[in-house]
């Protein structure tokens, strides 16, 4: 029964995850988090960190880990083909579609009018990835202690390393996870 409700879940948000795996993150966190409880908030946060540093897109890294974590190599295949199967029918679909009516306005405003549901997806899964960082809690308070002060000036650093200075973002994932490495250890 583990390996159906995984197969639907990931089938589920394969089906209506549309600007690629980014967009993608906050579905996952919807089935993985709160709809099955299959992982915590903060274990979200870490499979992000994961599915982003690992080679391959961020979605079918997350749908693979998720099925690892919850049901073996088993799982995992299954939630990876779950998520993967909408996409391969719908770009088949697709692709015939656009090559019989490419010149079409109507096919042109369409495309158009997905862009900017595309940027929203993006931004709220964004969003919500620094909110689980910054927040110990998961939620936006500003309690004493929930707060992470490292957390902050890290995101920081890095965005100044990634936009400002457009550095590789291997080497920026990389140093500040030497940084924070540091930090742990001289907290200790």
């Amino acid at each position: 029964m583990t390996y159906l409700h995984l197969f639907l879940a990931f089938l589920q948000i394969g089906a209506f995850s549309f600007g690629g795996g980014y967009a993608a993150m906050p579905l996952i966190q919807e089935q993985v988090v709160t709809k099955h409880a299959w992982l915590s908030q903060a274990g979200f946060a870490d499979l992000v960190t994961i599915a982003e540093m690992t080679p391959g897109p961020i979605a079918i890294n997350a749908a693979t880990f998720v099925g690892n974590q919850v049901a073996g190599i088993p799982g995992a295949v299954v939630a990876t083909i779950g998520f993967i199967l909408p996409s391969c029918i719908f770009v088949t679909i697709l692709a015939w579609l656009y090559q019989r009516y490419r010149k079409l306005a109507l096919m042109q405003g369409v495309l158009k009018s997905l862009r900017p549901a595309v940027v929203a997806m993006i931004f709220a899964a964004g969003l919500g990835i620094l909110i689980t960082t910054l927040f110990l809690n998961g939620t936006i308070s500003f309690v004493f202690g929930n707060f992470q002060y490292r957390a902050l000036i890290l995101f920081l650093a890095a965005l100044v390393c990634l936009r400002g200075l457009k550095w590789n973002p291997i080497l920026v994932m990389a140093g500040c996870g030497v940084a924070e490495l540091i930090a742990q250890l001289a907290l200790k």
